[in-house]
């Protein structure tokens, strides 16, 4: 279950169909961290006034992702408040094979999907207002549509020993698994992988900001 309020976890006058696509997707990647097939979710949405233009899109955002995983929308709740929306997403995983925080050991590699960093990268391209919204760039495309990686997750479980989504930064959740492990972890920085997008415009210091501390990457 995640719940994103306007203002905190997505910025007002984000286009709706990308906070219904986000509102699914940031529950999806904690379903395929843990290597689960999800199947059903359910929906609390909060809203000041009923606004049809702005439903359609968040519907459709929230839909077409959901139809890509074969996600089930079957209950759910609506209110008057501010715009905020809470998202609950069931699957299914088989016994004893869910993927954990707790179960890395020393001498395991650390492997990290994706481009970590573009997100939060374009977070502050829109906040700084390089780009907009409508932006075709890769980093603020990266913030308003996250991938939930769910069929790497189906794929690692069994192999992995422990895994998380990278959802608060690469060092704030690494540190949490190690903890969950009873682990220490050591991480390369001339390793990271760092993203064309990210070394076009940003010095390497700020690439290494972005990749180790940066949120919102699923």
């Amino acid at each position: 279950t995640d719940t994103l309020v306007e203002g905190r976890h997505f910025l007002p006058g984000t286009p709706a169909e990308s906070v219904g696509h986000q509102a699914l997707a940031v529950n999806l990647s904690d379903l395929a961290a843990m290597g689960a097939e999800p199947a059903w979710a359910l929906l609390s949405l909060s809203m000041p006034r009923v606004d049809e233009r702005w439903l359609e899109g968040f519907a459709g955002g929230l839909h077409a992702l959901a139809h890509a995983h074969g996600v089930a929308l079957v209950g759910g709740d609506t209110v008057a408040g501010p715009l905020v929306i809470t998202v609950e997403v069931l699957g299914f995983v088989e016994p004893g094979g869910a993927l954990r925080r707790s179960g890395a050991r020393p001498g395991d590699v650390l492997f990290v999907s994706g481009w970590p960093g573009e997100a939060a990268a374009g977070l502050e391209a829109l906040r700084s207002g390089e780009h907009s919204f409508g932006s075709d760039d890769r980093r603020v495309r990266r913030f308003l549509h996250a991938e939930p990686r769910v069929s790497l997750g189906r794929a690692l479980a069994g192999r992995a020993s422990a895994a998380m989504d990278v959802s608060d930064g690469l060092l704030g959740d690494l540190a949490k698994l190690a903890q969950a492990s009873g682990v220490g972890a050591n991480i390369d920085l001339e390793r990271l992988p760092i993203a064309a997008s990210l070394t076009a415009h940003h010095s390497r210091a700020e690439c290494e900001r972005f990749v180790l501390q940066g949120g919102d990457d699923y």
